[in-house]
């Protein structure tokens, strides 16, 4: 990136001692100079050899770019069943591109340089083709439809689930709010309370319905745990605003919306554990900590703390501009084998929602009735120093 932005400058250095050399041959008294600000035929010959230049320019920058930056891991390190099919939807949209990208400019500056305007030269174009303008309506119409008919096809495999499908998944509430993601499993019976945001008062801050009895086992978390190999179903809520639920690498986003439960599935097929040994992930671990060492070694030489080495996580993200801390809006999701699943959720069964709020509920009764008790203490001691000083004064 650096040397890109190097060429960048140098460019843009040449073209203003460009500018600065013809602003010295108008200032040359007697110099011919054409001022009519009528193009003359050098003038077009030197806008045709800068097209022309500007293609070559074009063409060196993006053999560059796809040499240093082509590769992307997230093209590739999919986590989800689904990935693939949004992978391969998105390369056969950069291949389309590119090749059109690549003979479109070409013909553009080409043209450009070659019918440059000469005195004398008179343009040749067609009043009307109606060859030509069918052939060129055709092809982008045919292309477009192809992939918009593919990209309906991995939208109804993705979006579709089927009743065995849902009856064999795990059910997840997905909560947003400014600025924060919480989620909410449904306990043994796989099926979530209802939820209002009326609802929410003290610990219940997700608005559960606890007269609902499939709300007596649902626990929250602020961690989000996924089972290898398993379908999940997330219902999408928000609190506030316009939030999107964003998982890059499951290939994964849905809005969440003010007053409406949303919904998402996919299967995820790499564990944590298997996505941070894989070749790609590797690399950009030990890239991140390389940059992180030079960092902390000048924070460590002003007396600050070293930065901490970096763990790849899968991440929540929150894919819409919803406020001050939106960049703050993130949540850590773990996929587990099934076997660590089935023991995380063991040991969060027992703190369910409706037990925290009878909890606090009881913490709060205790509370105000301590409050509601007489002081008798400083009676007492009224009381105690007024007897002595009476025995004192016997005696």
């Amino acid at each position: 990136m650096t040397t890109f932005l190097i060429l960048i400058v140098v460019a843009l250095l040449a073209i203003a001692l460009w500018q600065l050399t013809k602003i010295f041959d108008l200032t040359q008294v007697g110099s011919r100079v054409n001022d009519t600000q009528v193009a003359d035929d050098n003038d077009n010959k030197v806008n045709g050899y800068l097209m022309f230049a500007f293609l070559v320019f074009i063409y060196i920058t993006t053999i560059y770019c796809v040499w240093n930056y082509g590769h992307f891991p997230l093209l590739s390190d999919s986590a989800s069943e689904h990935g693939p099919l949004v992978d391969n939807l998105m390369i056969i949209s950069l291949v389309l591109i590119f090749i059109v990208q690549t003979i479109t400019q070409a013909l553009l500056h080409y043209f450009a340089f070659k019918y440059r305007g000469r005195e004398g030269q008179k343009a040749l174009y067609f009043a009307d083709n109606n060859k030509l303008e069918v052939i060129w309506s055709s092809i982008p119409a045919v292309v477009l439809a192809g992939l918009i008919l593919y990209g309906l096809y991995a939208w109804n495999n993705i979006m579709f689930v089927d009743k065995e499908q849902e009856q064999d998944a795990i059910i997840i509430e997905l909560y947003a709010k400014q600025f924060g993601w919480e989620a909410r499993y449904a306990g043994t019976d796989n099926v979530l309370g209802k939820a209002n945001v009326r609802y929410i008062e003290g610990v219940n801050n997700l608005g559960v319905d606890l007269s609902d009895p499939n709300a007596q086992d649902d626990f929250a978390s602020t961690e989000l745990h996924l089972p290898k190999g398993k379908r999940v179903i997330f219902k999408m809520r928000s609190q506030d605003v316009l939030h999107s639920a964003y998982m890059p690498h499951f290939r994964a986003q849905m809005n969440c919306v003010p007053g409406m439960v949303t919904t998402f599935s996919f299967i995820p097929t790499l564990t944590t554990t298997e996505m941070r040994e894989r070749p790609a992930i590797v690399e950009k671990v030990a890239n991140i900590n390389a940059i992180r060492a030079k960092n902390s070694e000048k924070l460590v030489a002003k007396g600050e703390a070293a930065l901490e080495p970096y763990t790849f996580d899968y991440l929540l993200l929150c894919n819409k501009i919803c406020g001050a801390s939106h960049y703050n809006m993130q949540m850590k999701i773990v996929v587990d084998t099934p076997e660590d699943f089935n023991k995380w959720m063991k040991e969060k069964q027992s703190k369910t929602i409706a037990a925290a709020v009878k909890v606090a509920a009881a913490e709060a009764a205790a509370t105000e009735a301590q409050a509601a008790k007489p002081d008798t203490t400083s009676v007492t001691t009224t009381k105690d120093t007024t007897l002595v000083a009476h025995s004192t004064e016997v005696k």
